[in-house]
């Protein structure tokens, strides 16, 4: 799977989860600082991730807190 592909589905997946606008998340976003998710939302953020890409997200994803994080991870795991 092409890396632009998993940015851009990474990315729908948080904008629907969180309501966020495309402008809202950039890679840079903190998903609670920034776009105001809190632990549940996270842990529901990854399990989507780990259904679409279907990929096992491991306790090492309690250090994701970033949009571009959480790309970089799945693009590491697929």
């Amino acid at each position: 799977m092409a890396a632009e592909n998993v940015k851009d589905k990474v990315r729908r997946i948080i904008m629907e989860r969180l309501s966020k606008t495309d402008e809202e998340v950039t890679l840079e976003a903190r998903f609670i600082d920034d776009l105001g998710a809190d632990s549940l939302d996270v842990t529901e953020l990854l399990m989507a991730l780990e259904e679409e890409f279907n990929v096992d997200i491991d306790d090492e994803a309690n250090s994701i807190e970033t949009v571009g994080q959480a790309i970089d991870y799945i693009s590491g795991k697929i």
